[in-house]
C-alpha cells in the first residue's frame, strides 16, 4: 500500500498536447510535445499509438505526472509520463472543461 506521503511526492499537472507523433521502429510509442505552462514544452514518450492516432492528440488536455526522472526511450528523452485508464488498452484522461496548462492535480 501506498501512503498519502507517497502520493504527495507525485507532481500531477494537466498538460495541453501541441504536438504528437510515431516513433520510428516503435509499433507502441508516440512522441508528444506537451505544454505543462513552463517556458519550453516537455517532450513525453507514450506507448499510447495501438490505441490513439497522433492527429487525434493534438490539443488534448491530459493530466501528466511531471517530477519523474527523464528515461532514455528508442534513443530520445522522455519527461514525464501521461496518465491514461487501462481497458485492455490504454483510455486518455481529460478534464470536464479545459483548464490552464500546468494547473496542479490534487
Amino acid at each position: 500500500m501506498a501512503s498519502i506521503d507517497d502520493f504527495n511526492k507525485l507532481e500531477i499537472k494537466i498538460g495541453k498536447i501541441l504536438s504528437a507523433e510515431k516513433v520510428e521502429g516503435s509499433e507502441k510509442l508516440l512522441k508528444l510535445s506537451i505544454d505543462l505552462g513552463e517556458e519550453v514544452p516537455r517532450q513525453i514518450l507514450s506507448g499510447v499509438a495501438k490505441a490513439v492516432t497522433p492527429e487525434e492528440l493534438a490539443g488534448k488536455m491530459v493530466p501528466v505526472i511531471a517530477n519523474l526522472s527523464p528515461r532514455m526511450m528508442m534513443g530520445m528523452e522522455s519527461r514525464g509520463m501521461m496518465l491514461c485508464a487501462d481497458d485492455g488498452a490504454p483510455v486518455l484522461l481529460h478534464p470536464a472543461h479545459d483548464v490552464s496548462a500546468g494547473s496542479l492535480v490534487k
